[in-house]
């Protein structure tokens, strides 16, 4: 095959060259003159290269030979290094059981040490007592890499140390100590800030309860602080010089905090989880409490002036009911009895609506009331009920809008409906008291006016 190849490109050459010297040949002897001197130059030429590849062909065949013999040095290198592998292995194996042997009770100390490390490094990493002595947790890690390895053991020093590590936790936790450190704010800002660490449950600054992400290591102020009572304990905890203050700990290190913060207020359950019948419910009941108190208050001012009338019957004035009762009799009193009777009684019927306005109406909204919490409590029944249908009773979170909302609406009718009853019941109560002092004034003048006619007659 490689002889074929040579031919065929002799003979490409030989037309290459008898193209290039027929353009020059003059005539066709000069033609062939040139045509065997160009075959002695190629055969010379084809020589020269069978003796190059002759010599290349030896070069290959030395190359050869030289790989195969670095093969199997290479082969009988692999082989030593094998055995002296398991050589080796074998004499690690017997250091380890000549190491575990000398060990004796020792191995169970430095097993301790490997799980004592290891638990206080992740206590260490979400304790707020990291702050004040940063960079506890790599020691540990090292420690604990350390003795996992099992090719080596805990230093005396490293031993102290962990103790020493575990003590000053211990003792921090119940303390309390003013720090200075970085705290985010709300915007995004950084500032040194003088924060309060109390033991390893709570930080707080300027009386406010803030946060820390163990995993960032950064101290920030909580958006929403915990409802008043918390927020007044950790305002104290901050003025206090000294004695004993009282303030709750969160255990959880800011879980239970947050739980806390979370938790609606009574005014976000009323407005947000009462829906379009709690609003209802508070703008009626509103209302209804709004005009029963101002009602309330106008009675009593008309009482105190009743009461001054009372006290001076002779001189009637018509800026209170029983005034203007009395001036009906005296602009009366010459009439016959029973006519004078019938305009007093008309005096009176007059005032009667003017003592019970609205009586009827904060009635109504106190029975109202309840009955609109029953129908917030079936649309939230219905709700609930869509939800299990929808998606299952597998998740309580899907049905826990539908359930606030029935409960809410309950508890805002009876809200409404309680202090609507107590104030008709006062309102209706003044009201009565006050018609029956004009009927009783009435009636007596009446009486005084028949007994001075009986006399006269």
């Amino acid at each position: 095959m490689k002889t074929i190849k040579i031919i065929m490109a002799v003979a490409l050459s030989g037309v290459l060259f008898t193209n290039v010297y027929a353009e020059k040949a003059a005539n066709l002897d000069e033609l062939l003159k040139q045509v065997q001197q160009g075959k002695i130059r190629e055969s010379k030429e084809n020589k020269a290269r069978e003796a190059e590849f002759k010599k290349s062909k030896a070069r290959q065949q030395q190359l050869l030979a030289k790989a195969k013999q670095d093969r199997a040095a290479l082969e009988a290198r692999s082989a030593e290094l094998e055995k002296r592998f398991e050589s080796n292995q074998d004499q690690i194996d017997a250091l380890k059981n000549e190491l575990k042997n000398s060990l004796g009770d020792l191995k169970e100390l430095f097993g301790v040490l490997q799980t004592a490390s290891g638990d206080a490094r992740a206590t260490f990493e979400n304790s707020y007592i990291s702050i004040e002595y940063p960079n506890r947790a790599e020691f540990l890690t090292k420690l604990a890499e350390k003795m996992g390895s099992g090719t080596e053991l805990a230093s005396l020093k490293e031993i102290e140390r962990l103790w020493f590590e575990i003590q000053r936790e211990m003792t921090e936790t119940g303390k309390i100590k003013k720090i200075m450190a970085k705290v985010e704010v709300p915007g995004g800002d950084e500032v040194d800030k003088e924060i309060i660490r109390v033991g390893t449950f709570n930080l707080i600054s300027d009386g406010k309860y803030l946060t820390r992400d163990f995993e960032t290591g950064t101290i920030s102020e909580l958006l929403r602080q915990p409802e008043a009572r918390f927020v007044n304990a950790a305002e104290k905890l901050t003025n206090a010089k000294d004695g004993f203050v009282a303030f709750g700990l969160d255990p959880t290190k800011g879980q239970l905090l947050k739980q806390l913060v979370n938790v609606p207020s009574w005014k976000e359950r009323a407005t947000t989880q009462g829906g379009t019948v709690g609003w209802i419910i508070i703008y009626l009941g509103s209302f209804g409490i709004i005009v029963a108190i101002l009602r309330i208050l106008w009675m009593v001012f008309v009482g105190l002036q009743v009461a001054s009338q009372v006290r001076n019957l002779d001189k009637p004035s018509k800026s209170n009911p029983l005034g203007r009762v009395l001036m009906a009799y005296h602009e009366n009193k010459d009439i016959d009895v029973e006519s004078l009777e019938l305009k007093m009684g008309e005096a009176v019927l007059r005032e009667v609506p003017k003592l019970s306005r609205f009586n009827t109406l904060i009635k109504v909204i106190s029975v109202v009331a309840p009955l609109l919490g029953l129908l917030g409590t079936v649309i939230g029944m219905i709700i609930t009920f869509q939800a299990i249908t929808l998606f299952g009773a597998g998740d309580p979170k899907l049905m826990a809008g539908g359930i606030s909302q029935a409960l809410i609406t309950t508890m805002l009718g009876l809200c409404a409906a309680i202090p609507t009853v107590f104030l008709h019941a006062i309102l209706a109560g003044q009201s009565r008291k006050m018609i029956e002092i004009l009927e009783g004034q009435a009636t007596g003048f009446v009486a005084q006016a028949s007994e001075k006619q009986h006399r006269s007659s």
